[in-house]
Formats: C-alpha cells, structure tokens, sequence
C-alpha cells in the first residue's frame, strides 16, 4: 500500500475516535445534567414543604401546646436545610422532617377539633400533595444517578469519564432504619 493510502486509513481512524470522544462526553454532559437537573426539582419540593411549616406550626399550636417539643424541632429542621450544602446532609434533614411532621399529624388524631379545622385539613392534603411530589423527584433523581453512574462505569465512557474528571453522583436514601419506621406517637400531656 502506499503512503497515501495508510495516510487516508489514520485520518478516518482520528476522524472516527474524535467523533467517539465527543459523543461520549456529550453525552455524559447531559446525564449529569439530568441528575442536576431531577436534584433541583426534589429541593423544589422540599423547599414547598419547609414553606408549608409556618403555617402547619401555627395552626397546630393553638389546639397541641404540649407538643412543643416537636413543633420547635420542626422549626430547627427548616433553619438548618437553609445551610446545609450537600444531598447528604439535605437529605438527611428531609427525612428528620418527614418524621416529625408525621408524628405531629398522628398526634392530631387526638384532637377531634384540630382535625375539624379547615385551615388544618387544607395544610394536610396541601403536604400530602407534596409529599406524593418530593416521592416522584426522589424515584426520578434515583433513576437519573443510576444511568448517569452506570455509564461512568461502562467501558469506554468509563476512560472518556476519567480523562474529563466526571464524578459518580450519589443516591437519595434515606439516612437510617429509624426513618424508614413510622414515626412515635405521644399522647402525654
């Protein structure tokens, strides 16, 4: 063969690998996009449910007063996911504050005339509502990682993910076994 030809044969094999290296990273650019993208619309949710909070704490705390406790553990959750920077530490205080506003709405239960409250009913079907969204956004955060993870580890994205520093993403979980049971209810005065 002549020089020509093998000259012809590495420019398409460079052509090829520079067309591979960009659709690589192109698409592990909008994997991790995806991801960010899927984060944001769970702090969305979660940001709707720390909204929610004021006006859970002040419809509760007519009808409860001795459930102090909670309703000022409520308020120090929604200070602190203010700071928090990580998904780790953001999601451990969503799932903090999903306890303890169920154990505020269990403890309800033994207040026939909180219950019968309109403004209560309103703000319990309204975190319902958004606790079904912050569900969704977690399951589609989760699914989003996965993919984006999984291609950072398959062959060949895996050297076009090392060479551009790409980072695997972290899971939303939750934080640990006491969040996943339901939350104590108290009834003591």
């Amino acid at each position: 063969m002549s020089a020509y030809i093998w000259i012809i044969i590495i420019g398409i094999i460079t052509v090829l690998a520079i067309i591979f290296i960009v659709s690589v990273y192109n698409n592990l650019v909008s994997l991790r996009s995806k991801v960010r993208n899927s984060w944001s619309q769970i702090e969305v949710q979660l940001q709707r449910r720390f909204d929610l909070i004021p006006n859970l704490v002040e419809t509760v705390k007519g009808y409860v007063k001795h459930e102090e406790k909670a309703l000022t553990e409520i308020a120090r959750l929604r200070t602190s996911w203010s700071n928090a920077g990580t998904v780790a530490e953001k999601t451990g205080l969503a799932s903090q504050l999903e306890r303890s506003i169920k154990s505020i709405l269990a403890v309800s239960e033994n207040y026939p005339e909180l219950k019968a409250s309109t403004n209560f009913s309103q703000l319990q079907q309204e975190l319902k509502n958004t606790e079904d969204k912050v569900s969704f956004s977690r399951q589609f955060y989760n699914d989003s990682v996965t993919l984006y993870n999984i291609k950072l580890e398959k062959f060949a994205s895996n050297i076009i993910a090392g060479l551009f520093k790409f980072e695997p993403e972290e899971l939303f979980k939750v934080d640990d076994i006491g969040n996943r049971m339901n939350p104590p209810v108290s009834f003591g005065g």
